[in-house]
């Protein structure tokens, strides 16, 4: 096989989060729902390059040794990457109904988060949280954007609860329609690098008690998203990519 074909082969090969250890030589045996992927739907037989990781050991290629109707496994091969640590920077939100919420957590992924924490408010919509939907959402966006670990995801809990444990360090940085300076690169560009939070509240916004414990906080930062109001889902893409070019790892 020449490095070219090599390379075609790998950058094809399907990717997969597992929860087993990653070294060469190991046999990994896929979950059920990742038999049928790789087995029914991509129809990969014995051979077939796959992409492993775990979100500790990096990214390793696999091959598939038995590919048969429920049960696949795989031998793993080599390494390909090292594993990386995201920035670290929580993402905290008022829970949005189904689509919307699936969406977000897809894009909260891909920017990077390295966790994904529903914050409960007097505007929130949603009364519950399918927690096992969420980290599919993310495990799924992991996969197709080609990083090495997948945000923690945290049981849903009260803002003001949150808030009154949130540790002084840990900068927030939260959308804030009336923030006092209008450009939101300025404002981030007043925070000291660091481990951060990221806080984008409900449709409705939040009520009077919640803002002024947010703007009284020594640690909370608010900053303006411009002159137009956004949804939730819309204004979680715009906060994180902001966070992401003054303070994350897009610098």
């Amino acid at each position: 096989m020449t490095q070219t074909h090599k390379e075609n082969r790998i950058a094809k090969a399907p990717r997969l989060f597992v929860a087993a250890d990653l070294a060469a030589g190991a046999e990994v045996t896929c979950e059920p729902g990742q038999a049928n992927y790789l087995v029914n739907v991509l129809r990969l037989r014995a051979g077939a390059a796959v992409r492993l990781f775990n979100g500790r050991d990096g990214e390793w290629l696999a091959e598939i040794t038995t590919a048969k109707r429920g049960k696949c496994t795989l031998q793993i091969r080599e390494t390909l990457r090292a594993q990386e640590t995201p920035p670290d920077i929580d993402y905290l939100f008022a829970p949005l109904k189904k689509a919307r919420l699936d969406y977000m957590v897809q894009k909260a992924t891909e920017m990077g988060v390295a966790a994904l924490r529903p914050v409960m408010t007097a505007y929130t919509v949603a009364d519950r949280v399918n927690l096992e939907r969420m980290r599919a959402n993310a495990i799924e966006a992991a996969e197709q954007c080609n990083i090495l670990w997948v945000p923690e995801v945290s049981e849903p809990q009260p803002l003001r609860a949150v808030l009154a444990h949130w540790p002084e360090e840990r900068r927030l940085i939260f959308c804030d329609e009336a923030a006092p300076i209008a450009s939101p690169v300025e404002a981030l560009g007043a925070v000291a690098p660091g481990p951060l939070g990221v806080l984008v509240g409900p449709e409705g916004g939040f009520n009077a008690e919640e803002r002024a414990v947010l703007r009284n906080a020594s640690f909370a930062v608010p900053i303006s998203l411009g002159p137009r109001v956004m949804r939730a889902d819309t204004a979680a893409v715009a906060a994180l990519a902001l966070v992401n070019a003054v303070l994350g790892d897009w610098r």
